[in-house]
């Protein structure tokens, strides 16, 4: 074929170009979120050798992605999520950092022995690994920038300027750094993960960061209904093909309306459906009762600080943050009342894995005082743990 200068051996119109960019780019998020994080930094996904070492291939030939390297750095990144010692946080580096040099925190993350070595236990490391992939880095992109500007010739400038950057922004800049400060947050734990959007389609699902930190070893990011994780549908195009094995998915919880004994497995459902039973007493209590709070005069212009304050987790909260929390809990009883059943609740859960009899008795008392309670929300909250059981089988 002639070489057509300056647009190479290939000549597209536009959009050609474009789609040609854009499937680029999805390969490779797709082999970061179903390879690099699914599959090996959590197991939840197990990919047929095939794929594992096509995914490995392409993120060495397109984006210089050592496995070892990410896997470890995001390990420790779940280690001490938010806290120092994350090797991206927002909340120990600043917002701005993350987002515009979030890919040379990583780097730094990635050349450290001590992180490779602890956490990057488990990544690939035979003879291509260590021969090729390791040692040689950068010789995969710069074959691909190469192969690129020949055939494309100068529009290849463009392609690859929007290739080699979106991983760096998308996930390094947007992921760990969006993801930790804005969005919503379904599930309160002790780090700044939020799910930017609910619709996980632009990087592949990797949007639903705090799903993913809820349940860190899910295949699949999605968890309400309204949720659309990208990467799970591909799960399951691979998995029908026999190219993919679904280890480990988030808890979802099991409702039987007519159970109303508190038993040792109520005590167990309760315990896997943890962070779905915080969810749904933040929705049928805590806001409820504050609610009811700020039709009382001179209350109303708490209410929305006091919604954070009462809902966030406590690791969260700075000291200023607490003695607030503090002074609203001694001037309104009720809210006290609230927040104790809450941490009561939590405390069993702690004492479950060491002692599932004193669980049950703490459990059940605990659903007696509250059934006692002049508080209605929380009497009908009460009622409704027994609800929630294991499923068949």
């Amino acid at each position: 074929m002639p070489l057509h200068f300056p647009y190479g051996l290939v000549r597209l119109p536009i959009w050609g170009y474009v789609v040609f960019t854009f499937v680029m780019v999805q390969v490779m998020f797709l082999g970061v979120t179903l390879y690099l994080h699914r599959d090996q930094a959590h197991g939840g996904l197990v990919l047929h050798p095939a794929v594992r070492h096509f995914f490995r291939f392409w993120l060495w030939f397109s984006a210089a992605t050592v496995t070892r390297q990410w896997v470890a750095v995001h390990r420790r990144h779940h280690a001490f999520a938010d806290r120092q010692g994350d090797p991206h946080s927002p909340a120990v580096f600043g917002l701005r950092r993350v987002v515009l040099q979030g890919y040379e925190l990583y780097a730094a993350a990635a050349r450290d022995p001590k992180i490779l070595t602890y956490y990057g236990r488990g990544a690939p490391d035979d003879w291509l690994e260590r021969n090729l992939y390791g040692r040689f880095p950068v010789v995969g992109i710069s074959v691909f920038i190469t192969l690129q500007m020949i055939v494309f010739g100068v529009p290849a400038i463009t392609m690859l300027g929007v290739q080699l950057i979106a991983q760096p922004l998308f996930a390094a800049g947007v992921v760990n750094g969006l993801g930790h400060h804005v969005g919503y947050r379904s599930f309160e734990l002790p780090n700044m993960a939020t799910n930017i959007v609910p619709w996980g389609l632009l990087i592949a699902g990797e949007e639903l960061h705090n799903n993913h930190h809820a349940f860190p070893a899910s295949a699949c990011f999605s968890v309400q209904p309204w949720e659309i994780d990208l990467g799970w549908l591909f799960i399951c195009l691979l998995r029908a093909l026999g190219l993919a094995r679904v280890d480990s998915l988030a808890p979802l919880p099991n409702m039987m309306q007519d159970h109303v004994e508190i038993d040792a497995d109520t005590v167990k459902a309760l315990f896997t459906n943890r962070l779905h039973v915080l969810r749904d007493y933040r929705r049928r209590v805590i806001r409820p009762v504050l609610r009811e709070l700020t039709k009382h005069e001179g209350v109303a212009q708490l209410a929305p600080s006091a919604s954070q304050l009462l809902i966030r987790h406590p690791q969260l909260l700075n000291a200023q943050e607490r003695q607030k929390l503090y002074e609203l809990l001694d001037r309104y009883e009720v809210l006290r009342a609230v927040i104790d059943f809450r941490d009561r609740l939590q405390q069993i859960w702690e004492e479950t894995s060491a002692s599932h009899g004193r669980a049950l008795e703490q459990l059940r008392q605990l659903c007696t005082e509250a059934e006692a309670h002049r508080i209605f929300a929380l009497r009908l909250f009460a009622r409704r743990l027994p609800t929630y059981t294991r499923p068949a089988g």
